[in-house]
This record gives structure tokens, C-alpha cells and sequence, in this order.
């Protein structure tokens, strides 16, 4: 246990936003005294991370190497009922381990295992009583109930099988929704690791957060057997509700938690309203928080709540792809609007997923008869701004 109270800069939770926050700082940095609080006491939980090449830029794919376990150059495939594709994009995955491993040593004992139970913009007090001290503090702690915010949720476990034999896998599958779609859409996601071993999740853009771990256990084992492969061990075990965001109220998301604490990550509502992804957000607030002039409180506080409104206002159009395909599509039918997505020109759907879609891109969307009630999409053109709550 660290004798030091007192930082530059204290990061709460040791997940994806807050351990490249500490990783870029220390490269960029290394004379500021940054500290990591986690529960767990372990950089990154149990989760792995992927992302596409057009995601973020060469610098920072090459910054993020020693966090890569995977990368598949030649790209990914997609499967629905009326189309199969492989896209070309490469595609990259970071774990959990391997983020661990790269920042942990920059760290040493100002990775603290310890519970942060209360936080403000210059104090962090601990479980044990002890209070900690520094110029600003980051609370990335994931996302809490934000009943300010409109929310589908994007639901899954997956499980990193090692197979008897070969599985025959080339390049991941981002999503089969070739199966049973069980009142949400539903995919499957694989990512081949090795020739016998894949990472199998099973995943749903649901109404509500919950996770039947069990029911999802049965249906991964289920379809590895409908591939004809047979499990020589479970490796490993992750699991995830992810927020997808509808619409929301920033003025009340920014106004809650605890006063004039910097946020990130989930926490700050950075992540891509349509897939979920933070990665690329998180990567681009480490470059932002690392080359801020003041890292105080509420400096801090601005620049990444200015960070977030921003990113919330330039991404109204893919809430409203989410309002349509949360309210308007039955949820047995949402495969259709993925189907017909994975249709258009590859350029645009890599734009799609970093987030930067063209104004071409945007009418390509919408143009044609939506694979949606057009009452019920018409109906949700427009965003109210308005929270869960009355």
C-alpha cells in the first residue's frame, strides 16, 4: 500500500478511458505524478476492445501496439438472412491483459487497490478513510444509472473456447445474425485468436439492461455445435451492457454526479451512440487530457464536459438511426436495418464507425424506403432533448 496521498493527478477507475489517460501521460509526461484508483486492483477488468483501422489515426494504432493482441489485415465479414459480406477494412482487437501489462510498470505503486467512495474535483476518500490529494481528479468509473439520458442497451457474454480442431475461421465475423433473434437483434460476434481458438459472443441491441448470463451460456454452446465444433475448454469469460443512445438531456447528464468532478469514458457519455464503442473516444481524451496546460479540477471539468457536449451535438443523426431502429422496428425484425446497411459502399460504413459520417453518407442512409414502419419512422426525426424522467 502506497505511503503517498498526494498527486498530480488521480484517476478513478482503472478501465479503458482512465488507463490510456495514465499511459499517455506517462509518455508524454513522465515528470507528473499520476494516480490510478481501482477496486480490483487490475488495469482493464476482463474486456476486450476492437476497432477498425479507420477508428484512429496510424499514430496512435502504433502508440496502442503493446496493447494489441490481434490484428486481421484482411479485414471481416458480416452474415444476415439476405447477405453475406467481407469488408476489407483491418481490424485490430486490445485486451485487457495486454493493456495491463503495458501500463501497470509505468505506474508501479500509484496503481492503488482500493474503493473510491467519494470524489471531488481535488479529493479522492477511500473505503479504508484514507483521503487522497491532487491538482484534479478523473472519475471514469463507467456508467452509472443516467436516467437523464434515453438508452437502448446493447447486451452480451462472450466465451474464448479452445476447440478440438481447427474452427476454419479466416478473419472475425462482426456479426451473424443469422440466428434466432429471441425479441431483440441478435448476433453472434467471433474473433479467431489462434486455429483453435475463437472468442464466441453472443450479443442483443435490447430494450433493457438485463444479462441472463445462463440463457446466453446455453445459446454460445449451442451454436458452436451448430458449427460442428467441439469445446475442449472455456478460456476465458467476458461480459457487458453497453449504453445506446437514443436522446438525452446533457444540461441534467452534466448537472448529476458529484459536483465539478471531471468525467470520462462511458461516465462522460463518450462512446459511439450507435455501436457503443468507446475506444476511439478514449484514445482521442488521453491525447486531449495529456496535452492540457492544467490539469486542476476544473479545468479538467470543462474540458472534457466541453469534450462531451460537443461530440453529443455533432452525433444527433445516430440517435436517430437508434430511435428507429429501437422504436420504430419490431424487435424481431431489427436484422432488417442492419441487412440493408451492410448493402451500402464500404467507405461509407467505416465512416459510419468512426463516427464521421458525410452529409452524402447521412442521405445514402436514409434514401429509399426505410426496412421500417415509415409512420413510426417519421414519428422519431425529431430529437426532444428530454431525459427518462419526467
Amino acid at each position: 500500500m502506497p505511503a503517498d496521498t498526494e498527486f498530480d493527478l488521480i484517476l478513478v477507475g482503472g478501465g479503458l478511458a482512465n488507463s490510456l489517460i495514465a499511459w499517455r501521460l506517462a509518455v508524454a509526461r513522465p515528470d507528473l505524478r499520476v494516480a490510478v484508483v481501482e477496486r480490483e486492483g487490475r488495469l482493464g477488468g476482463r474486456h476486450t476492445w476492437s476497432f477498425f483501422d479507420g477508428d484512429v489515426s496510424d499514430a496512435d494504432r502504433v502508440w496502442l501496439t503493446p496493447a494489441i493482441a490481434h490484428r486481421w489485415a484482411d479485414g471481416y465479414e458480416v452474415h444476415f438472412p439476405n447477405r453475406s459480406r467481407v469488408l476489407r477494412t483491418p481490424y485490430n482487437s486490445l485486451t485487457a491483459e495486454r493493456l495491463d501489462a503495458a501500463v501497470r510498470p509505468l505506474l508501479g505503486d500509484r496503481l492503488i487497490a482500493a474503493e473510491a467512495v467519494d470524489l471531488s474535483p481535488t479529493t479522492v476518500r477511500l473505503a479504508d478513510q484514507r483521503t487522497l490529494t491532487a491538482r484534479g481528479v478523473v472519475d471514469a468509473r463507467g456508467p452509472g444509472p443516467s436516467p437523464e439520458l434515453q438508452l437502448g442497451w446493447q447486451v452480451f457474454l462472450g466465451r474464448t473456447l479452445r476447440l478440438e480442431a481447427p474452427h476454419g475461421l479466416t478473419r472475425p465475423t462482426i456479426m451473424d445474425a443469422t440466428v434466432a433473434q429471441h425479441g431483440a437483434y441478435r448476433f453472434v460476434y467471433l474473433l479467431p485468436f489462434d486455429a483453435h481458438t475463437v472468442l464466441v459472443e453472443d450479443t442483443y441491441y435490447a430494450d433493457g439492461p438485463a444479462l441472463d448470463r445462463e440463457a446466453l451460456r446455453r445459446r454460445i454452446d449451442a451454436y458452436a455445435l451448430s458449427r460442428g465444433w467441439r469445446v475442449a475448454a472455456v478460456v476465458e469469460e467476458e461480459e457487458g451492457i453497453l449504453p445506446i443512445a437514443l436522446d438525452g438531456d446533457m444540461d441534467a447528464f452534466w448537472s448529476a454526479g458529484a459536483p465539478g468532478v471531471a468525467r470520462a469514458g462511458l461516465a462522460a457519455a463518450l462512446f459511439h451512440p450507435t455501436t457503443g464503442y468507446s475506444l476511439p473516444d478514449a484514445v482521442e481524451t488521453a491525447a486531449l487530457v495529456a496535452a492540457s496546460p492544467s490539469l486542476d479540477g476544473a479545468a479538467l471539468r470543462g474540458l472534457l464536459e466541453t469534450r462531451s457536449r460537443d461530440l453529443w451535438r455533432r452525433r444527433g443523426f445516430y440517435r436517430l438511426l437508434d430511435r428507429m431502429l429501437f422504436r420504430a422496428a419490431e424487435p424481431e425484425a431489427r436484422w432488417r436495418v442492419l441487412e440493408r446497411f451492410y448493402g451500402l459502399p464500404e467507405g461509407l460504413v467505416r465512416r459510419f464507425y468512426a463516427g464521421r459520417s458525410t452529409v452524402l453518407d447521412k442521405a445514402r442512409i436514409l434514401a429509399g424506403k426505410p426496412p421500417v414502419p415509415i409512420r413510426k419512422a417519421l414519428r422519431e426525426l425529431r430529437e426532444t432533448g428530454e431525459s427518462q424522467t419526467p
